[in-house]
């Protein structure tokens, strides 16, 4: 898949809206009752990029990214400022946020993941986008600081040594989401003072 290794603007990302989204086919009985089930395994996640632009110069950046990315053809790195760390939002990412797997004495590569937790649920999101520099890596509750590395393009932490059996595998992190533009084409409005606007900057998750 066509993707390039940039991220979207932080200062405009940061106004942005959007979140998770989930395909749920419904279908209403005679009785009243439903049966519902769900067409995707995994969220995909949304964001409208024009609430962040406040400025001329932000609306320009937007320009100059998407000619860049040449509209909807190569995606790229997006920082979901509601959703981009392991821990929560107001806390440092940790070694042992999240666990990623269990050491078998021949494994070498895990994958990052973040799981969401509510009551007895759990769903698992891989993250394939981690940022340089922000991850961390435990094994058994030890931080290593050595051993291994992470691909910021896939997410697989690999060790040199595979973990022992039995061994829990925990990482902390930031991460992106790997988006693309959703239009290929930007509609802007030229005010009176020539400062510009926009209604609308869609963005789609993408898998990779």
């Amino acid at each position: 898949m066509a993707f390039h290794e940039v991220r979207f603007p932080d200062n405009i990302s940061r106004g942005a809206r959007g979140g998770p989204e989930r395909r749920t086919q419904i279908v209403e009985l005679a009785s009243g009752d439903e049966e519902r089930n769900a067409s995707w395994a995994n969220s995909r996640r949304r964001y409208n990029a024009a609430y962040g632009v406040r400025r001329a110069d932000d609306l320009a950046s937007v320009v100059a990214f998407f000619e860049a990315r040449n509209g909807r053809l190569y995606g790229f790195c997006w920082k979901d400022w509601g959703d981009y760390k392991s821990c929560l939002p107001s806390a440092t990412p940790a070694a042992t946020d999240q666990e990623i797997g269990t050491g078998d004495g021949t494994t070498t590569a895990f994958q990052l993941v973040k799981a969401y937790t509510s009551g007895a649920q759990t769903w698992a999101r891989a993250i394939t986008n981690p940022v340089s520099g922000t991850v961390a890596v435990a094994i058994g509750g030890t931080v290593q600081s050595s051993g291994w590395s992470v691909d910021t393009t896939t997410g697989l932490v690999t060790f040199t040594t595979a973990p022992a059996s039995g061994t829990a595998i925990t990482a902390g992190f930031e991460f992106d989401v790997p988006v693309r533009f959703d239009t290929d084409r930007l509609d802007v409005t030229h005010d009176i003072e020539r400062l510009g606007s926009i209604t609308s900057i869609p963005l789609i998750e993408v898998r990779r």
